[in-house]
């Protein structure tokens, strides 16, 4: 299933648009291996330094805010990862595929919420949106889903 930036921003939840970029892998697991210089070049290239200031400018909605996973009211308030939706490989850099720059793949992100995509732990979440409390609420700890 590949996923998108257009079917991402349908989604109400701050938790299921987390749920909907999860990956699930695993702490220490191998993504690019001894390729990993590869990444490193392209995330220090112009061009991607480029991509990357025009996605902060869309998800950031004209505001003076960075919204994590494009969610208003969920600021980024430390350092703004473009994260890939569907992730990239060794041979998409190689090749140049389109998507390693297309819009439609990335989403900015927090570093918890980059975290959690990848090794799927909730925990790591930082802007979770947690309901209003209203008198007789019996249930305290409740999320926003």
């Amino acid at each position: 299933m590949t996923k998108s930036y257009s079917e991402l921003i349908t989604i109400d939840s701050y938790i299921e648009r987390y749920r909907y970029l999860r990956i699930g892998g695993k702490a220490g697991e191998i993504t690019f291996g001894n390729e990993r210089y590869l990444n490193q070049i392209l995330y220090k290239s112009d061009e991607w330094k480029m991509f990357r200031n025009k996605i902060i400018v869309r998800d950031s909605y004209l505001t003076n805010h960075c919204y994590d996973m494009g969610f208003r009211g969920a600021d980024i308030g430390g350092i703004i990862i473009v994260h890939h939706i569907n992730p990239i490989t060794v041979e998409d850099i190689l090749q140049r595929r389109p998507c390693v720059f297309d819009p439609e793949n990335v989403i900015c992100v927090s570093h918890n919420t980059h975290e959690a995509i990848h090794y799927g732990n909730e925990r790591l979440l930082t802007n979770v949106m947690y309901v209003k409390r209203m008198p007789n609420d019996t249930a305290p700890w409740r999320m926003n889903q």
